[in-house]
C-alpha cells in the first residue's frame, strides 16, 4: 500500500497565520495529560508560541471578513440547480452561530495571558534550560498536586480556546473542500501555474517518491519545485505526477 504525504501551502498572510494557530493548539493538545516535566513545557512552550501570534494582528477580525465570505459564496451556491439547499442553509446557520461566539468572546488568549503561572513558565522558556526545579519552584510544586487538579486548570485553558478553535476548524475546513484534488504533472521538477484568488494549495505526494514541495508565490500566481529528500544521492524525475488542489 502506498503512503500518501499531503502538504499544505498558504498563499497569503492570514492562511498562514490561521494555520499556525490551528498547529499550536494541536501541539497543546498531543501531550495530554500534563504530568511531568516534559509534557509540561511542550504545553507551555506552545501556549507561549500561541499568544505571539495573537499579538500580531487582528485574527478575529479577519476570521469575522471570512465568515462572510463564505456566506457569500454558500449564496451562490444556493442558486445552482440541484444543489443540496438543506445542506446549504444548515452550513449557514453554523457559520453564524460560530461567528457570534467568536465575536463576543473575549479578548483572544486573554485568559491564558492573565494566568500567573503562565506568565512564570514563559518568561523562563527563551534561557537554555531554565525550567529547572530550582529556576522555577513554583512549577516543580506544580507537577506534584493530585492530577485531577492539574487536568482542571489545564481544560480551563483550553476552553477559554474553544470559540477560536470552532470558528477556524469550520473556516479551515470549507476552505479545503472547495476544490477538488486533479492530477498534475512536472517538467524537470518545476511546476506553475495561476493561483485565481486562492488562499491555499494542498499537494499529494507518494511518500516512495522521497520528494517534497518548495512553493512561493502568492494568491495569482505560483510555482513549485519538487525537491529530493536526499540532496547529494536523490534525483527528480523528468515528468513527475501529483496530486494539486488550489483552494
Amino acid at each position: 500500500m502506498h503512503t500518501q504525504v499531503l502538504f499544505e501551502h498558504p498563499l497569503n498572510e492570514k492562511m498562514r497565520t490561521w494555520l499556525r494557530i490551528e498547529f499550536l493548539i494541536q501541539q497543546m493538545k498531543s501531550h495530554l495529560p500534563v504530568s511531568d516535566h516534559a509534557s509540561a513545557l511542550h504545553f507551555f512552550r506552545n501556549v507561549g508560541d500561541l499568544l505571539d501570534v495573537f499579538e500580531r494582528g487582528d485574527i478575529r477580525a479577519e476570521l469575522h471578513k471570512e465568515f462572510e465570505r463564505q456566506q457569500r459564496k454558500l449564496q451562490s451556491w444556493a442558486e445552482v440547480p440541484g444543489v443540496d439547499n438543506d445542506r446549504i442553509a444548515q452550513l449557514r446557520q453554523e457559520l453564524k452561530q460560530r461567528s457570534a461566539t467568536l465575536m463576543a468572546a473575549p479578548r483572544l488568549g486573554q485568559t491564558l495571558r492573565e494566568d500567573k503561572l503562565i506568565a512564570l513558565v514563559r518568561q523562563r522558556l527563551s534561557i537554555p534550560g531554565g525550567c529547572c526545579s530550582f529556576d522555577l519552584p513554583t512549577l516543580h510544586l506544580w507537577l506534584h498536586v493530585p492530577q485531577e487538579q492539574r487536568d482542571r486548570l489545564v481544560d480551563s485553558w483550553l476552553a477559554s480556546l474553544q470559540p477560536l478553535t470552532q470558528a477556524l476548524d469550520m473556516i479551515l475546513d470549507l476552505i479545503r473542500h472547495s476544490a477538488p484534488f486533479r492530477k498534475q504533472t512536472s517538467l524537470n521538477g518545476f511546476y506553475q501555474d495561476n493561483g485565481e484568488d486562492a488562499d491555499l494549495l494542498r499537494l499529494q505526494l507518494q511518500l516512495t517518491d522521497a520528494l517534497y514541495p518548495q512553493v512561493s508565490g502568492h494568491k495569482s500566481r505560483f510555482a513549485i519545485r519538487f525537491m529530493p529528500l536526499d540532496s547529494e544521492h536523490g534525483r527528480v524525475p523528468e515528468r513527475f505526477d501529483f496530486e494539486l488542489a488550489c483552494c
